[in-house]
């Protein structure tokens, strides 16, 4: 079993160091690369998964969830609930996609832009290791979660983007620094391949606390995967600045309990944007 990336998850720069861009420089990068997004769609050569189904497939291979709201230090509470009514819409789009043998799922082409016709809400928005409001924002804890639960089985990941910046300290995470996959319509996507002969399907819906989701089969699954990080470190730039490393890797077991692999899954490397060793809170109310 194997699970490749993007450029953009295995390597990294030297110097983490922010370069600050003009709003036009930003623009014109954005428009280059979303054009580039849509001719790859369409002559790309890869077949999209598309179809739904109502009914669940017969066998759970990997279930989640993540908590909706975190009251965050000078982050705006009302960010936090416009995110639930977005990361709504957006289940109602990706909830029963059945993603076929040889089939891609690509989550904004599943998704579609976020509009405020479609009623997508101004959500926090990651911006420069800092946050702003932004149309659909809120919509990176979707791919998180479906990055994470894909790590569980035997999918491809044929394109995830870290997060370039650790924003907030570790209270109350559940999952290893940078096991998460970051989005911004529709340049930086995430998408997944089925390398096997089975149909997988993916359920996710809004709960009244959590966001929740699983990946079904319609075989049961014959492997059991564990995740976990190795090398973590933090260290000082030569400008001052803070940065943060690790290793994401996957063992897999027979359901007997046999380890039959064990092989990286990525490397991580993001600008620290708060002081390492403060007190678990600090960021937070």
């Amino acid at each position: 079993m194997s699970i490749s990336h993007s450029t953009s998850s295995k390597s990294a720069p030297r110097s983490l160091q922010p370069i600050r861009r003009s709003a036009a420089r930003l623009m014109a990068g954005r428009a280059y690369y979303t054009g580039r997004r849509y001719a790859d769609w369409l002559l790309g050569g890869r077949k999209y998964a598309a179809q739904h189904a109502d009914q669940s497939l017969p066998y759970r291979v990997f279930d989640h969830r993540t908590l909706l709201l975190r009251r965050l230090r000078d982050v705006d509470m009302q960010l936090q609930v416009n995110k639930v009514t977005n990361l709504r819409i957006a289940a109602k789009r990706l909830d029963g996609l059945i993603l076929r043998p040889g089939e891609t799922f690509s989550y904004w082409k599943t998704i579609g832009r976020p509009t405020r016709r479609k009623g997508y809400l101004d959500g926090m928005v990651l911006h420069y290791g800092g946050f702003k409001s932004g149309t659909g924002g809120g919509l990176c804890q979707m791919s998180n979660l479906i990055y994470w639960m894909t790590l569980h089985t035997p999918l491809e990941v044929t394109e995830r983007h870290r997060h370039s910046y650790d924003v907030f300290p570790d209270s109350n995470r559940t999952q290893p620094f940078g096991s998460g996959a970051t989005c911004s319509y529709n340049y930086l996507d995430l998408q997944i391949y089925n390398p096997t002969s089975q149909d997988y399907q993916l359920r996710v819906h809004v709960g009244e606390e959590d966001l929740i989701g699983e990946w079904r089969c319609d075989l049961p699954p014959i492997h059991r995967y564990e995740i976990y990080e190795q090398d973590h470190r933090m260290t000082q730039e030569y400008w001052g600045g803070y940065v943060r490393e690790n290793v994401i890797r996957r063992r897999m077991f027979s359901l007997d309990g046999e380890l039959l692999d064990d092989q990286e899954i990525t490397r991580n490397r993001a600008l620290m944007m708060y002081t390492p060793f403060l007190q678990e809170g600090s960021k937070q109310e």
